[in-house]
């Protein structure tokens, strides 16, 4: 499974979903597109959105800390 989470440092949300997934075990690439303008490019790509967080989970996009996307995605 592959788990990638677009941030910034000053995203509470952002904050949110990492905990989620460390309390639960879930790997996760993080990319803060903050100080990365490659991956805030990716981000944008994959998204359509300029806010974080915006998480992949095997492709699939989820925008903002969204818990029963998220879980259902895992689930999948």
């Amino acid at each position: 499974m592959a788990v990638t989470i677009y941030t910034t440092p000053s995203c509470g949300y952002c904050n949110m979903a990492k905990d989620y997934f460390r309390k639960n075990h879930v790997q996760f690439t993080e990319y803060n597109v903050a100080q990365d303008r490659e991956k805030a490019d990716e981000m944008v790509r994959k998204s359509g959105q300029m806010g974080v967080p915006v998480i992949d989970v095997n492709s699939k996009i989820i925008v903002g800390f969204n818990q029963p996307a998220i879980e259902k995605a895992l689930k999948q």
